[in-house]
Order: C-alpha cells, then sequence, then structure tokens
C-alpha cells in the first residue's frame, strides 16, 4: 500500500510538473496600433473582440466601468463597448498633438500637449480644471516634444521629454524636482512602487530601470533577446509578477519583421510575445488585462 502510494504520488507530481511545464502564457489584452490607426481589445487567443479607428493612437485604459479611454492624434475620448462617446477632450489649436491620457481619481483625464507644450487635467464636461505648463527647449518640434505622462498618487506628474532624452519628475505647481537623462528619446516613464522609474528609450533600442540615485538597476538592451531584437521602445507594463511587457514599435522600416510585444523576465528571459501582422501594423501601447489592478487609483505600472 505504501509503495503504491508513493507511485501515484510520484505520477501525479510528474503529471502537475509537465502540465506546468506545458502551459503556455496567454494575454487579454487592450493596445494602440499606432500606424494601423485603431485602438483593440484582443483576446487571450488573439482574437479581436472590440476596435475602433482613432488617429494615431498613443494611450489607452480599459476603465472599471468597462469603457475604453485613449488618447489620439488630436484629442482624448472615452467609448462605451457599444461605441458611444461618453466623454472627449479636443485640443483647440491646430497642430496640437495629444500623446498621452490618463484616467484620475477625481474622474479628471490627464492629458499631455504638444506644441502648447502642457499638461492638463480635464473634467467630465470636456473643460480645463487644471494646467501645467512645460517648460521644453524651442528646437524641439511639435511632435518631438513628449510622450508618455502619469500622475502620481503624491500629486506629482511624470513626463517623458522625447526630444530632450530625458524622464523628468515634476511637483504639483510644475516645478521639475528631478530629472533624469537617458539613452535615446524616451517614450515611456513608469513610477515603480519601489520609487524606481522604469523607461522606454525609444530608438536608443533599450529599457532601463533606474533607482532614486541614477543607478541603472536593470536594463534590456537591443541584442539582449536572441532573435528578437529591440526596435522604437514605446508602451511597457510592469506586471505583479516582476515580468515586463515591452510594446516593441516597429515603425521606422521595420512594419512585418518582428513580435509587436514581449513579455520578460527579470532575468531577461522570453516568456511571451505577439506578434499579428495581418491585422496591425505597430503595437505602441499596451495594458494586460488578466492581472485585475485598480487603474483609477495607481494599482498598475504602466
Amino acid at each position: 500500500m505504501t509503495r503504491a502510494i508513493l507511485l501515484l504520488s510520484l505520477f501525479l507530481c510528474t503529471g502537475l510538473t509537465a502540465q506546468s511545464r506545458g502551459e503556455e502564457i496567454r494575454h487579454r489584452f487592450l493596445c494602440c496600433d499606432y500606424n494601423g490607426d485603431q485602438v483593440c481589445l484582443v483576446s487571450a487567443d488573439g482574437t479581436i473582440e472590440w476596435k475602433t479607428e482613432a488617429k494615431h493612437p498613443q494611450d489607452c485604459w480599459l476603465l472599471p466601468n468597462g469603457n475604453i479611454l485613449f488618447a489620439h492624434l488630436n484629442g482624448a475620448r472615452e467609448m462605451t463597448l457599444t461605441k458611444d462617446i461618453v466623454w472627449e477632450y479636443k485640443a483647440s489649436v491646430p497642430g496640437v498633438e495629444c500623446q498621452a491620457a490618463q484616467p484620475l481619481p477625481n474622474g479628471n483625464v490627464l492629458v499631455v500637449e504638444c506644441g502648447t507644450s502642457r499638461l492638463i487635467e480635464v473634467n467630465r464636461a470636456g473643460h480645463i480644471a487644471k494646467e501645467i505648463p512645460l517648460v521644453t527647449k524651442p528646437e524641439i518640434k511639435t511632435h518631438n516634444q513628449f510622450r508618455g505622462a502619469r500622475k502620481l498618487a503624491t500629486g506629482h506628474y511624470a513626463v517623458a521629454f522625447k526630444g530632450e532624452g530625458k524622464a523628468v519628475e515634476l511637483d504639483g505647481e510644475g516645478k521639475v524636482v528631478r530629472e533624469q537623462p537617458v539613452p535615446g528619446d524616451p517614450h515611456e516613464m513608469i513610477v515603480l512602487k519601489n520609487g524606481n522609474w522604469l523607461i522606454t528609450c525609444g530608438d536608443g533600442h533599450q529599457v532601463v530601470e533606474i533607482d532614486p540615485a541614477g543607478k541603472v538597476v536593470w536594463s534590456v538592451q537591443e541584442n539582449d533577446l536572441p532573435g528578437n531584437p529591440l526596435r522604437l521602445m514605446a508602451g511597457a507594463q510592469r506586471l505583479p509578477n516582476g515580468n515586463t511587457l515591452l510594446c516593441n514599435y516597429l515603425g521606422h522600416g521595420h512594419i512585418g519583421e518582428n513580435p509587436m510585444v514581449y513579455e520578460v523576465t527579470r532575468d531577461k528571459n522570453l516568456v511571451w510575445s505577439f506578434a499579428d501582422h495581418a491585422q496591425f501594423k505597430t503595437v505602441n501601447q499596451i495594458q494586460i488585462l488578466d492581472t485585475p489592478a485598480d487603474v483609477i487609483h495607481g494599482e498598475i505600472y504602466r
């Protein structure tokens, strides 16, 4: 009897181990396809569940109410899954680009504008409730001024100054409290729970995590993932298990060549990637949906 139980235990353990080894990581996610001019909900099997047209979308969120908020070239919009527009902000100045949008706990939406060089918090009526001027060098053209922007739980703001190659933290009044130069042209600046900054470096072809002292404590370089080069590093998300999602933007001559999204462990092992060149052109922002998080109150790092 003892031997039988032992054999059964070994069989079950072996079976479980094989099953765990055979499990494939699959994600349901929301994404922006910049060159495809669309925002899409994608199921774990790769099926597009929902999509809407949007000119060069740059940021996107699935909200707790089931609606989808996204920034596009000239504004930001919240839509239901039946595609009703329930909130919208349109840039009032021609040529302005809106490169990020974030839902805030008070119902407002943070938007960063290139051209007017400012952060704005827009209320539910579509009016500007708060404005923070951003000072960038005069030679930086509109499209290259800013990318990712977030308001932190502290009331501070984190902004990627794309054209100046730096990540910047500002206080609630817009005063710079810290800035960090990085290689390339940063597209995303994520302030992690431990205070480190996770920064995607655009055409610098790398992603770096920098501690409060300015030391690089983790990075993924252009050729660290064998056979999967980093092109333009755009959006990112740090998952609760420590893995990092990286949007591998394939514009600038690489459309159709490589996976569009990588999931990388702390040891820089590639454990998941996404590539669908038939339905997408350039995935530049992603929100993984199978990891529960309160996107309104800062429980998601993207």
